[in-house]
């Protein structure tokens, strides 16, 4: 299972925008190898990640650790600063 982040190329909404780099910027410091999916390019991948996770209007950026949803930006923040956030990503 890899790491998946859903993410969009291109927003207007600022706080998207800064929780989508900030998770990148996590990620690459700690060395965690991870995949994005732009959902802009593709509607049928918004459409699966709103699926696979239950929520049917879920905005980006959202993870998940292969088809499993693992949360949105506020969990992988709260997992960040609990020390928690191998288990959060199901890499533990």
């Amino acid at each position: 299972m890899s790491v998946i982040i859903y993410m969009t190329s291109t927003t207007t909404n600022r706080d998207i925008y800064h929780k989508q780099s900030r998770i990148k910027l996590v990620l690459e410091g700690k060395g965690i190898k991870y995949e994005e999916v732009d959902l802009c390019k593709d509607k049928e991948k918004r459409d699966y990640m709103r699926e696979k996770a239950g929520i049917p209007d879920l905005l980006p950026p959202q993870i998940f650790n292969g088809d499993t949803y693992c949360g949105d930006f506020q969990s992988f923040d709260d997992a960040l600063e609990a020390g928690t956030l191998q288990e959060f990503l199901l890499l533990k």
